[in-house]
């Protein structure tokens, strides 16, 4: 099975960037349909964007279209999400998450493999 490492999380103002990177071992990452996604202290897991395998689908969720970015490079193993514009509401513990899924999850649920998390925190 496929394990995952986050990286990238940590304190930034409001209005600034953040990227999260996401490193693959186990399986390549190409057998899998991958996504982020977040909890907020009291609130549900959110999936705040996923890309299908080899990236043909994408999906973001409302609150963050237009300010996150997924990628994923497959012969890197990684997949990234590019936080701009970040808000105070976008802080919450940061998930990457896989799963043989042949298009891009939009729920919590759909994904079999997560890794440990990345505490992402936007103060105002």
């Amino acid at each position: 099975q496929v394990q995952l490492v986050e990286s990238g999380g940590g304190l930034v103002q409001a209005g600034g960037s953040l990227k999260l990177a996401c490193a693959a071992s186990g399986r390549p990452l190409s057998r899998y349909a991958v996504g982020w996604v977040r909890q907020a202290p009291g609130k549900e897991r959110e999936v705040v964007a996923s890309v299908s395998r080899l990236a043909y689908t994408t999906y973001y969720a409302d609150s963050v279209k237009g300010r996150f970015t997924i990628s994923r490079d497959n012969d890197k193993n990684t997949m990234y999400l590019q936080m701009d514009s970040l808000r105070v509401e976008d802080t919450a513990v940061y998930y990457c998450t896989a799963d043989v899924n042949l298009g891009a999850p939009q729920t919590p649920q759909e994904y079999a493999y997560w890794g440990q998390g990345t505490q992402v925190t936007v103060s105002s």
